[in-house]
């Protein structure tokens, strides 16, 4: 069996933060009561940043970890449940924005458990003999879809990647 090791990790937020005071301008609530039940203080929030900027700047940081380079990869698994297009997909964006010439990807929308699907994915494709590098990035940008009048789910989500 295959050794499967994680040689480098990065992440990207985008610079906007919007704090849970922000959010009782928008919505009945409060710091208190969203601290409460979550834990969360503040969010990321996208202005400008899309899925695809997010997780090329994850996965550049991740590389640089890693000691590799983009043309080393082989594949690219990309979680996200809020890309801005359906094709072309993520994975293959994030593909001509970094470099990796040899690699071939797809998205994977599978909501909270997306990163971990995708990782296990990885794993079983390297474990083949299929692949010698895998890249995994996780990345949402859902501010963009979020109902940021409906208390239940705007105070939840924000915008990041890590790969």
């Amino acid at each position: 069996m295959r050794t499967i090791r994680i040689t480098g990790t990065g992440s990207a937020l985008p610079g906007r933060i919007v704090t849970n005071k922000e959010l009782e301008q928008m919505v009945e609530t409060s710091d208190e009561w969203i601290r409460e039940r979550t834990g969360i203080g503040e969010r990321h929030v996208s202005v400008g940043e899309t899925v695809v900027t997010l997780a090329s700047e994850a996965t550049r940081k991740a590389l640089e970890q890693a000691g590799k380079r983009a043309e080393e990869i082989d594949l690219i698994l990309v979680a996200t449940s809020s890309s801005e297009t359906v094709f072309p997909n993520t994975s293959c964006e994030v593909q001509k924005a970094i470099g990796a010439v040899h690699a071939w990807g797809y998205d994977l929308n599978a909501a909270c458990s997306g990163f971990i699907l995708a990782l296990n994915t990885a794993q079983s494709y390297i474990r083949s003999g299929l692949v010698k590098n895998a890249l995994v990035i996780g990345a949402e940008k859902m501010s963009r879809i979020v109902d940021w009048k409906d208390r239940g789910t705007c105070i939840l989500f924000g915008d990041g990647a890590g790969a």
